[in-house]
């Protein structure tokens, strides 16, 4: 991977008439925990779909480990191949049990890391267990699995401590802390700023679509 893992200039994303962002610029060195912040509506949840390619920028551009945003599909494919998302959507299938969801992901291939990192999220005992009748805070571990079975060189978690309790805490941030000891770069969008600021290296703030600080 290049220095910088990530480097965006000028991006814009408009809903409408709105501008959920307004023409970001910045870099993030390979390996580093960012955190943006930002009050809700600021474009911190946009900023991160369109760097996963779960959406189209409208103007400017960026790159993502060296593999550059754009409307191709093959690109998009390498982007996705090396990132993983912690989204506000879980994208989790309802009737699916936790295990079989993660098979999904690995094509049925890799039980034996299905394991590990379902007993890393605490969800063992669950396993066989349909999703539907997880609580909020269940779901954001299996998506957390999710993650960790990606093994991605960037991760982007979305308010990663929402729907947890101080316990589920403690895990966000020992799995932050694992993936940046693998050499995975981290992006957090957050309000918990006291929780993160503690080990990001780099931060950023937002509002109304704009870096302010």
């Amino acid at each position: 991977m290049a220095e910088n893992a990530i480097e965006v200039e000028k991006l814009a994303r408009r809903y409408g008439r709105r501008w959920a962002l307004g023409g970001v610029t910045f870099n993030v060195p390979a390996g580093a925990v960012m955190m943006i912040a930002g009050r809700n509506g600021s474009g911190k949840s946009t900023l991160l779909r369109v760097l996963s390619t779960a959406i189209r920028a409208d103007a400017g551009s960026a790159r993502i480990g060296g593999f550059v945003i754009s409307r191709e599909r093959n690109e998009r494919d390498d982007i996705r191949r090396i990132s993983a998302l912690l989204s506000h959507y879980s994208y989790l299938y309802e009737s699916l049990s936790a295990r079989e969801n993660l098979d999904v992901l690995t094509g049925f291939t890799n039980r034996a890391a299905i394991d590990g990192v379902l007993e890393r999220v605490g969800l063992a005992s669950r396993a066989h267990d349909a999703v539907n009748t997880f609580s909020a805070g269940m779901r954001k571990r299996l998506s957390f699995a999710r993650v960790l079975l990606q093994q991605p060189q960037i991760a982007m978690l979305d308010e990663p401590f929402g729907q947890l309790d101080p316990e589920g805490f403690s895990l966000v941030e020992e799995v932050v802390a694992e993936l940046k000891a693998r050499g995975a770069t981290v992006l957090i969008a957050t309000h918990q700023i006291d929780r993160v600021e503690r080990f990001a290296d780099v931060h950023i703030a937002l509002e109304a679509g704009r870096i302010v600080a």
